[in-house]
């Protein structure tokens, strides 16, 4: 993959190019600390701008069909799949994603999920009779749309595809951490025919940008993927406005190995789940629940397929496990790890400090902790790093207290017995639960409990997240 530098966008606002005067944000190659391109630094006035933007062109992209809404949605699909290969590049090269899985999941999620949203368009229920009423489902307005570094396009494409189906017109603000393909977007957009102003890119932090759009009274909604403590702070800033907000936050979700499980299967997928894309998935896995009677039988079996997990240059076709998004994230999960040490969790694999022949780069070891305590700080705080901790537990009642003793819920997974796995994940206080290895569906809804947040994306309940309802009482059928 070519080390030259990227072609960096500027503002997307009315469907134009704004390069912004206020100066510029560095975007960095994790593997390599070099910057790589530069982004506009934006400020309220481009939100200002942006907004007008999007409010003016509501009323005509609001009035369009939902068919011709959801063909211009799988039109931007199509144009996603054209460019998969430059979209896999970009995301390696600013933030960090192992090309193989660039192209298996980064560039290819996304289309996934457009087209899903793309194809409810003919089924879902726009308007229905309830007794006299019509109920009427309408775009929610003007969305603020802020997204992530870890998943960069596919957070972006699980906002926009829905607001755009449901008429909303988008501001969005990507992470400036990985923005680069959310100005590829753009020009998809614009390729896709969707109407100048329909969808907007300013660029910045999250302190300028993102507060302006949160608190701006010409937005109806934010909808904000990233940490709880961002989200808290989110919430706090649109209340004053009291626009509807949909959060999908932080997990500490719990991989649970039953004694009737298939070991291999069960340890196999919870260490990919723990270690791909860098530890750095909000639905991951990081905890692995599993028999004290087993645990060093399964800590074992851990370790030996956590040596396949190779870390290096993320634009080799070989390499696992890429660098950690930012050196800043990188000090932050080996400072995790060296807690970990500190509070005697036993390392039997990895451990703090950087790869050996890795002197340059935002690399990390991946790691397991065996004999972990539940209430432990490696147990309890988001890692969002390459950080297994196993867990013992006795019985099924302390499996699921263990799994739900967490401010998170997000995710979750349980291997065993297909009944008895389906009653430990009814029993899981969490928004997903995989079972015996179940696949992700971007037509199932996808959202937390308690503290990772609240609302659901994808399927009918993403696109739902982006409507109001309003009922019409009549005179017929009363």
């Amino acid at each position: 993959m070519s080390k030259t530098a990227l072609d960096a966008p500027v503002h997307w606002i009315g469907g134009e190019a704004i390069t912004g005067s206020t100066g510029v944000i560095d975007v960095i190659d994790p593997a390599t600390d070099e910057v790589v391109a530069q982004v506009p630094a934006g400020t309220a006035k481009e939100v200002d701008a942006a907004v007008a933007a999007a409010t003016a062109a509501f009323p005509g992209w609001a009035a369009t069909a939902p068919a011709g809404r959801a063909a211009t949605v799988r039109r931007v699909a199509e144009g996603l799949r054209s460019r998969a290969e430059e979209i896999a590049t970009t995301i390696t090269r600013e933030m960090g994603a192992p090309i193989s899985l660039s192209r298996m999941a980064q560039a290819n999620f996304p289309v996934l999920v457009a087209e899903a949203f793309a194809g409810l368009a003919d089924d879902f229920a726009w308007t229905e009779r309830v007794g006299h009423s019509l109920v009427v489902r309408e775009p929610i307005g003007v969305v603020g749309a802020i997204t992530p570094w870890n998943f960069p396009l596919q957070q972006i494409v699980s906002k926009v595809a829905p607001a755009l189906l449901a008429g909303d017109t988008v501001v969005l603000k990507p992470s400036e951490i990985a923005p680069l393909t959310a100005g590829i977007l753009a020009e998809i957009t614009a390729e896709a025919g969707l109407p100048p102003g329909v969808f907007n890119v300013v660029y910045g932090t999250g302190p300028v940008v993102g507060e302006a759009i949160t608190a701006h009274p010409g937005v109806d909604m934010v909808s904000f993927t990233g940490s709880t403590r961002a989200g808290r702070r989110i919430g706090a800033v649109a209340a004053g406005t009291v626009k509807r907000v949909a959060l999908e936050l932080g997990g500490k979700s719990a991989n649970v190995i039953l004694d009737d499980a298939d070991l291999s299967q069960a340890v196999e997928a919870g260490v990919a789940f723990a270690f791909t894309n860098g530890g750095q998935v909000c639905g991951g896995w990081p905890r692995m629940l599993v028999p004290a009677s087993r645990h060093d039988e399964i800590a074992e079996m851990a370790v030996a397929a956590a040596a396949a997990y190779t870390v290096g240059d993320p634009s080799d076709e070989a390499i696992r496990v890429g660098p950690m998004a930012s050196e800043e994230h990188r000090q932050r999960v080996d400072g995790y790890i060296r807690r970990g040490v500190a509070d005697g969790a036993t390392v039997a694999y990895g451990g703090p400090g950087r790869p050996e022949g890795l002197t340059r780069g935002a690399y990390v070891r991946p790691t397991i902790f065996t004999g972990v305590a539940p209430d432990s700080v490696i147990a309890q705080e988001e890692i969002f790093g390459p950080v297994l901790t196993i867990i013992p537990y006795t019985g099924d009642d302390e499996a699921v207290e263990i799994a739900n003793g967490t401010m998170y819920g997000l995710t979750g997974a349980v291997f065993g017995s297909e009944e008895r796995a389906l009653g430990i994940a009814r029993r899981m206080r969490t928004g997903q639960v995989d079972v015996n290895g179940g696949h992700w569906n971007p037509l199932a809804p996808f959202g937390g409990y308690k503290q990772s947040g609240n609302g659901r994306e994808f399927g009918r309940q993403g696109l739902e997240e982006f409507l109001e309802i309003k009922s019409i009482q009549t005179t017929a059928g009363a």
